[in-house]
């Protein structure tokens, strides 16, 4: 067995009344992708700081390349050949991609100056090698974020990278993207690069991992090839208890009643081009495609922040046609955006104030929040959603994914009492808030309100939706339901051009629009 690229023993770090980890050890070989898996709260993301030079631990030894190290800083740690690609991108968004890809690397030209044009053509060198094509003029706040997530992958090719470690990457990127990410990292494994990958998606593991060590509220639960385990022994691994079912059990007869969403021929910039779909009363709606397909925009569209060219929106049988996102609350709308942390939450304020944002008129009188109000509904809501928080005063952003994601439920369960839309509503959250944001959302669709949920994440799709619309390139270009729901199915229609929208469809799927 070769040497390892980096090898932790006995790592300890304490902050005060937590223990992120516990004496854990952990080694990555020449050559080799380690899947590191846990819950939120594990100790993943600490073990990968203290790898990467943010974190010291408090006792344990960590050698890399055969020698012991202790990491004074993350630009020391880079300098060595380890780069770390966060879960939350670290990128300059009124810079260029060139300018961000090589932000430690600036190539010069005559008398030491730095050269523009060298940025570019080695920006484009490495975007290449990537096998994406983004423009390295283009500034990153206006790229879509599957395509900043690849301007964060692109910076980690720039110098010589002997341990790449990888937290949840495929988070905001689905279908070409993550088959290009996997073409690269089992590249670099073949050069001898060493990979830590973190992420939640289990089929991934499978797909792409040969080691995986499993961490459980700090401690180490074990490591073992992917080959040894099945996804059920991976999930009560991590979980400590058995998931029989991870998903509630699908309605058992179509919903037969009316329409609380009609769309029909809807336009709304180059991303909706023609989409018509519909959700029942009490009804979950699957809304599957590649990223790019314009599956955000569609919901954007709907619920007033994004303007309509053309088509018709109906709600509850009537013309829908409010143009900001408050008229669509005041009609009983909600809307959980893809990215918590960006649109859904205010980070530095507690959880109450969080849950009562969209409806601070319920609870004001003469022109003032009535804090006593606002503290008593967020009890109730923390309750009802099973919140793990000391108090509704703590700050959100101290909650682990899965408490920030229930937190959202719980707020937009108040507003949405007809139509809930959800932009990958369980992205970036361990399996067990998985479940328990499943059977929220089961929940919610048993008690009447109907429920639109965009994912990239197919069995999520397949497991919870009760109809699924397809779309590819800005179109709905089929509808499968019952017996025919299936991952393949979707996919077989998903990778369709639009040429092919008007072939004879699979009689698996209903051609729709």
């Amino acid at each position: 067995m070769s040497a390892s690229v980096i090898e932790l023993s006995q790592i300890e770090k304490d902050y005060p009344g937590v223990k992120p980890l516990d004496k854990v050890d952990f080694a990555v070989r020449p050559g080799e992708i380690h899947a590191l898996l846990g819950e939120n709260g594990a100790g993943k993301s600490t073990l990968i700081r203290v790898m990467g030079g943010v974190t010291k631990p408090n006792s344990g030894t960590m050698t890399y390349l055969g020698k012991p190290v202790s990491w004074q800083s993350p630009k020391e740690a880079r300098a060595a050949g380890i780069h770390v690609i966060h879960q939350e991108l670290a990128l300059f968004p009124e810079l260029s991609v060139a300018e961000n890809i090589l932000v430690d690397t600036q190539p010069r030209g005559m008398f030491g100056l730095i050269s523009n044009r060298a940025r570019h053509v080695r920006a484009a060198e490495i975007l290449a090698q990537l096998g994406v094509d983004i423009p390295t003029h283009a500034k990153i706040d206006e790229l879509p974020l599957a395509d900043q997530q690849m301007v964060e992958i692109a910076k980690a090719l720039v110098g010589r990278v002997r341990l790449l470690i990888l937290d949840e990457p495929t988070a905001v990127i689905a279908g070409r993207e993550v088959d290009l990410l996997f073409e690269n990292m089992r590249r670099l494994r073949n050069e001898g690069v060493g990979i830590v990958y973190v992420s939640h998606r289990l089929e991934e593991i499978f797909e792409i991992a040969d080691t995986v060590t499993i961490l459980k509220d700090g401690q180490l639960v074990g490591t073992s090839p992917v080959s040894a385990l099945t996804r059920e022994e991976m999930i009560t691994r991590m979980v400590g208890r058995r998931l029989s079912q991870i998903y509630p059990p699908r309605r058992t007869a179509p919903a037969g009643g009316p329409d609380v969403l009609t769309v029909r021929n809807l336009k709304a910039g180059p991303r909706v081009r023609d989409v018509s779909l519909n959700v029942k009363v009490g009804e979950i709606v699957g809304v599957a495609g590649m990223v790019g397909s314009g599956r955000t925009e569609v919901a954007e569209a709907i619920f007033g922040t994004r303007a309509v060219e053309s088509g018709v929106i109906e709600f509850d049988g009537k013309p829908f046609e409010t143009k900001l996102p408050k008229g669509s609350i005041g009609h009983g709308l909600g809307f959980l955006t893809e990215s918590r942390k960006d649109d859904g939450l205010f980070l530095g304020l507690p959880i109450s104030a969080n849950i009562v944002a969209p409806d601070l008129d319920g609870i004001t009188k003469h022109g003032l929040i009535d804090r006593k109000q606002e503290r008593a509904l967020a009890m109730q809501q923390i309750q009802d959603f099973s919140v793990a928080t000391p108090s509704p005063d703590a700050k959100i952003g101290n909650l682990s994914g899965g408490n920030q994601q229930k937190v959202l439920f719980s707020r937009w369960s108040r507003i949405a009492s007809r139509l809930l839309i959800l932009d990958e509503p369980t992205r970036g959250v361990d399996i067990g808030a998985k479940v328990e944001i499943y059977r929220i959302v089961r929940r919610l669709a048993d008690s009447g309100v109907g429920v639109l949920m965009i994912s990239s994440e197919l069995p999520e799709i397949v497991g919870l939706s009760d109809r699924v619309f397809v779309m590819a390139q800005g179109y709905v270009v089929g509808e499968i339901k019952g017996d025919a729901l299936g991952e393949e199915a979707i996919m077989d229609l998903a990778v369709r051009s639009v040429g092919h929208r008007e072939a004879k469809m699979d009689q698996r799927a209903e051609p729709v629009g």
